[in-house]
């Protein structure tokens, strides 16, 4: 294949991916682009996981970072956290299970009542989860927890354990840069912000980051420059989402009609 033939079929296969990520498609086709992304982030940890010595410099060069700017303020916010009751049990639960189930419930959401701004978000944190993906290859680092700088680990317990057993096998520890948790939160907010309805829908999205951000960092899972991080990578993806929205309109195709099922318990709030 000559060169030429060659950026003709590279140019062509990219037009076809900005027309996939301009539409919405059928959830089954949607939830198998997030499984396959999935995919990818495992073959990421396989190549970084087995590098922990480098990944804890790393996180101990965080530290020293953020002690020279005086934002070294992590272990204030742990002990702060411990002195509530129960607010550490109630942090670690939100940490396994907040992340996940928010996106997947705003995304289901935004695909079946706000049809026309899925495309956009979707593409978004499919970009984010891209970017991240080639930060945690080219700076793996450990969490604070890891780090030995003192930050305990609040979220393993005799039930969970981050670093042992089954979750650790679907768990990346030395994915730290950039926190992901931050840039999904600040996305997913700004999706409630900007389609909510209603009004609590929106007061729970301007919510939503600054807990995420207490319980990453309560927790010992990242620091602050993380958070940092994550919200640029965010701040790039939805930069690159929208150049390729307005890439992609001239040959957008019909979007699916929005289709009336019933309602979750999530949607009838939102709606």
């Amino acid at each position: 294949m000559t060169t030429t033939a060659a950026a003709s079929l590279a140019a062509r296969n990219a037009g076809r991916l900005r027309s996939w990520l301009s539409v919405r498609h059928s959830l089954p086709r949607e939830a198998a682009a997030v499984l396959a992304l999935y995919g990818l982030y495992e073959l990421a940890r396989g190549l970084v996981v087995g590098d922990a010595p480098q990944a804890d410099r790393h996180a101990r060069e965080l530290a020293a970072l953020e002690r020279s700017l005086h934002i070294f303020l992590e272990t204030n916010v742990q002990h702060a956290a411990h002195a509530v009751p129960g607010l550490v049990d109630l942090l670690g639960l939100a940490y396994l299970t907040l992340h996940l189930a928010v996106t997947a419930g705003v995304l289901v959401w935004l695909h079946q009542r706000r049809p026309a701004a899925f495309a956009f978000v979707r593409t978004t944190l499919l970009l984010a989860s891209g970017l991240a993906l080639v930060g945690f290859l080219v700076y793996p680092t450990a969490p604070p927890r890891l780090a030995g700088i003192g930050i305990v680990d609040t979220v393993s317990s005799s039930n969970v354990d981050l670093n042992r057993g089954l979750v650790s096998s679907l768990y990346n520890p030395y994915a730290a840069v950039p926190s992901m948790h931050i840039g999904y939160a600040l996305l997913i907010a700004a999706s409630l912000l900007r389609y909510g309805r209603r009004r609590l829908v929106r007061v729970l999205g301007a919510l939503y980051p600054p807990f995420v951000l207490l319980v990453v960092v309560a927790t010992g899972n990242h620091f602050f420059f993380d958070a940092a991080a994550g919200a640029l990578v965010a701040g790039v993806a939805a930069a690159a989402a929208a150049l390729l929205a307005r890439r992609a309109a001239p040959a957008r195709p019909t979007e699916l009609p929005s289709r009336r099922e019933p309602l979750t318990a999530f949607e009838e709030l939102a709606a």
